[in-house]
């Protein structure tokens, strides 16, 4: 049952994939063929392994509709209208990285790639492992990853050229994982260090945003239309800004809240003394 939803999950996009994958010039059509390869392999072996080591809670949900949602913005109509337009190429990389990347944090699907793939797995889940206790480092390299990609030659690097597009998207989306999976699964003692990373995190950002809102020159080719531009500006800079601040407060309200009801554990265990 489950695998027939998946098949018909990844059908859905098809029709508005297929102008990418069949009319696309050859070195494209590759590109985007081993993207969606890629693809459908983590979530295929997801499946699998759910179906070995039950996931908890809305975790499927959230891993589901994540991997809908990396599809669509991979092969759908945005990515070919980010060919021209600077805001819908900055919402692109806004889903990835406020919208996909956080899906797949909550969704943890660590265990069950590790459950499809067997013992094989295990190096590398323990170094995403070790590397998810530090949400700073992180958040500096994920910080370098957005400012990297969004320097004009290698924006228009990205543009001209699908490998480099699809090594870009891919630079994104597992940054961000490994970023967002830091914070929101941080432990009591790394949740000061989370917040900071998020704080950082929207301040960079912001900056980023600002400089192409209320820049005066398109800065990725006269091709481009400044207001287009700006908007794509005001994307990064508000909407995703309300993203961060929001994760804060929930970050910061379960550490809070562990703290409040173990003091009331212990206020009760005094009692009872």
């Amino acid at each position: 049952m489950r695998l027939s939803v998946l098949a018909g999950l990844l059908l859905l996009p098809l029709p508005l994939a297929a102008h990418g994958l069949f009319d696309a010039p050859p070195d494209e059509r590759i590109a985007l063929f081993i993207s969606a390869v890629l693809l459908a392999a983590a979530w295929l072996l997801y499946v699998i392994g759910a179906r070995r080591l039950r996931p908890h809670g809305w975790e499927p949900l959230w891993m589901h509709t994540a991997m809908l949602i990396t599809v669509l913005a991979v092969f759908g109509p945005i990515d070919d209208w980010a060919e021209t337009s600077t805001s819908l190429h900055m919402l692109q990389h806004m889903l990835f990285i406020v919208v996909i990347a956080p899906l797949w944090a909550l969704a943890r699907p660590l265990p069950q790639w590790r459950a499809a793939l067997g013992r094989g797995l295990q190096p590398l889940y323990n170094g995403v492992l070790r590397c998810g206790r530090h949400p700073l480092p992180l958040a500096m390299l994920h910080g370098a990853v957005i400012w990297i990609w969004h320097t004009p030659s290698l924006y228009r690097l990205a543009l001209e050229n699908p490998w480099w597009h699809a090594f870009e998207h891919a630079c994104f989306l597992l940054s961000a994982w490994l970023f967002w999976w830091s914070c929101l699964r941080a432990t009591p003692q790394q949740v000061p260090q989370a917040l900071m990373a998020m704080l950082l995190t929207l301040m960079h950002t912001g900056l980023l945003g600002a400089l192409l809102t209320f820049g005066n020159t398109p800065f990725y080719g006269d091709a481009r239309d400044l207001a287009d531009q700006q908007l794509a500006g005001l994307l990064m800079w508000v909407p995703c800004g309300l993203v961060y601040l929001a994760a804060a407060g929930w970050i910061a309200w379960r550490w809070l809240t562990r703290i409040w009801r173990r003091q009331a554990g212990q206020h009760g265990l005094d009692e009872h003394y």
